[in-house]
């Protein structure tokens, strides 16, 4: 039984609708899927509540981003989560770079770092208080160290 190319035409722009659709929406899951977490909220909260950074950034309004799901920054296992955050405010940009932990599966997650690296090079410890000396020292264009795991 011989198949029409029209037939065949239909059938690829079908799959290739719905493949690009399910791909959209598995993309759009893992980002709300992260922005929910307890990781993912405690660095964002700790940027709200340092004066330093969002006054760096022109905050508020804070627009955190989505992450790049291949950034290489990005590894989260069930004990560990190393995120970079994209941010911006209407005076600059950055990324906010985390590392938190816990000990086991059923804890809360703990903040261990967060480090704000504005697009001029500055870098901002955002677990620091808020005051003096929260400026990290360092090449411009360095990205912060993580916490091994």
């Amino acid at each position: 039984m011989p198949v029409s190319v029209k037939s065949l035409q239909q059938m690829a722009i079908f799959v290739t609708v719905f493949t690009g659709g399910g791909c959209s929406m598995m993309y759009y899951l893992m980002q709300k899927n992260f922005a929910r977490s307890e990781y993912y909220r405690l660095a964002l909260e700790c940027l709200n509540d340092h004066p330093v950074a969002m006054e760096s950034l022109g905050a508020p309004p804070l627009k955190a981003h989505n992450i790049r799901l291949t950034d290489r920054h990005n590894r989260i296992d069930h004990t560990h989560a190393q995120i970079k955050i994209p941010v911006t405010g209407s005076k600059t940009g950055g990324y906010l770079y985390t590392s938190s932990s816990k000990n086991n599966p059923l804890d809360r997650w703990q903040l261990q770092e967060a480090v704000l690296q504005l697009r001029d090079g500055r870098r901002i410890d955002v677990l620091a208080s808020g005051g003096e000396g929260s400026e990290l020292a360092g090449e411009e264009g360095t990205e912060p160290g993580f916490l091994a795991f």
